[in-house]
């Protein structure tokens, strides 16, 4: 059964699959070497350390498993996107096209600990790069409160946050509780 991004519900839970905003860091260090190799072409790009983030810009992957794997827990999402654009973009996409609102938790959306160490070693802030980050090709879904025990313990997919109804607005609640309007930066900000 397909999912679009128009089926989600007030109180429905909103998930993504894998970790977020590592394409974007990965784009950081090639540009970054990209730069050291046009100064001086006898340098060795140093990529070795950094395969995971520059892994995920170089051989991006839709994640096709998730279709499989969310079919063999017999969960059916109400809606569902790709995460190419960056994670706050695709929230409002899913939220404009469903007539609904949300609250997205910064605490909860999934970063590997190595992405954000290479963010600060860039001086970003590993919760920007988290949303709006684009290219991981990780998938955004919702799904009904029902499900939430299928899903909890699977290690593919974290709860990052629930659908409101469209009057309460689209918020993201900071590592400090408060309630920030989500807005979609979109990665070029960071070029």
């Amino acid at each position: 059964q397909l999912s679009y991004r128009s089926g989600a519900q007030v109180n429905d839970i909103l998930c993504v699959t894998g970790d977020l905003g590592a394409a974007l860091v990965g784009l950081q260090i090639l540009e970054r070497e990209k730069q050291v190799y046009l100064s001086n072409p006898d340098m060795k790009p140093e990529l070795e350390k950094y395969t995971v983030v520059t892994g995920r810009q170089l051989r991006p992957d839709a994640r096709m498993d998730i279709i499989h794997e969310l079919r063999e827990l017999g969960v059916v999402p109400s809606s569902m996107i790709d995460i190419s654009d960056g994670l706050a973009s695709e929230v409002l996409h899913l939220c404009k096209a469903s007539k609904v609102g949300c609250h997205v938790y910064d605490e909860k959306i999934p970063i590997d600990a190595k992405t954000a160490m290479v963010a600060m070693d860039f001086n970003l802030d590993p919760s920007m790069c988290d949303l709006n980050g684009g290219e991981d090709y990780e998938l955004l879904f919702t799904i009904d409160q029902k499900d939430v025990a299928l899903i909890q313990s699977n290690p593919n997919f974290t709860i990052i946050g629930h659908i409101t109804n469209s009057a309460d607005g689209t918020y993201y609640i900071d590592k400090s509780g408060s309630a920030v309007t989500l807005r979609a930066q979109g990665w070029k900000q960071f070029n």
